[in-house]
């Protein structure tokens, strides 16, 4: 007899895994915003209640944005959760994929209860870790306490570049959130650079760095 397929999407068998090796409070973390132009790295770090967990979590990529909405809201009241954003100057201070996990360390340091144990996004592992962890490779998509932390991130900063878009219109940050679109790039040259974006990354080093002509 053949048993049952898996169904798909994240379930508890990391969580269990850390539990079996004797830990308590287990946080997912995970982070939205490493490839955008403008705007922060946001990250979140979720401690879920197993006895109490919202209905449809799942990789905020494969959600909509009506269901990432409700599902953040949920999340917030069921569990402890927080979120971080690392903002411009430590982003080009520090490059990207280091600003990431420092604000990784971050939002575990803002979880009410220090968590003993953390789950984290990605095959690297912040070496400033406070805790024992572990890297889970897709861990949006496999496990939920992380699944959990990329709905937070990701509205979190969503609502953030909807928030910078009223007061830099023209780049189209409340549709695209800072990505390098067609449209922001487009922008880009037309409006020039802001003060929220990132001036070590390639497009906008590239138009700060552009020669200026004068003519007689």
């Amino acid at each position: 007899m053949t048993r049952p397929a898996k169904p798909p999407g994240p379930d508890f068998a990391f969580e269990l895994d850390a539990k079996r090796a004797g830990a308590k409070r287990i946080a997912g973390v995970d982070e939205a915003g490493r490839g955008p132009l403008a705007g922060p790295v946001t990250a979140a770090a979720v401690t879920l209640d197993m006895r109490n967990l919202p209905a449809g979590l799942n990789d905020s990529k494969k959600l909509s944005a009506a269901a990432r909405d409700r599902l953040a809201h949920e999340i917030r009241d069921s569990a402890d959760c927080s979120v971080v954003h690392v903002w411009i100057e430590e982003i080009d201070s520090l490059n990207i994929y280091h600003a990431s996990l420092l604000a990784m360390c971050r939002a575990l340091a803002g979880l009410r209860e220090q968590a003993d144990f953390a789950l984290i996004d990605g095959n690297a592992m912040p070496r400033d870790l406070p805790m024992p962890g572990r890297a889970v490779v897709k861990g949006d998509a496999l496990c939920l306490s992380i699944a959990a932390a990329s709905i937070l991130a990701k509205t979190e900063r969503d609502r953030v570049m909807v928030d910078l878009a009223q007061h830099y219109p023209g780049y189209g940050w409340d549709r695209n959130a800072g990505y390098p679109t067609p449209e922001h790039k487009r922008a880009l040259i037309e409006l020039g650079v802001t003060p929220y974006h990132r001036r070590s990354f390639a497009p906008v080093h590239n138009i700060l760095c552009k020669p200026t002509t004068t003519t007689n």
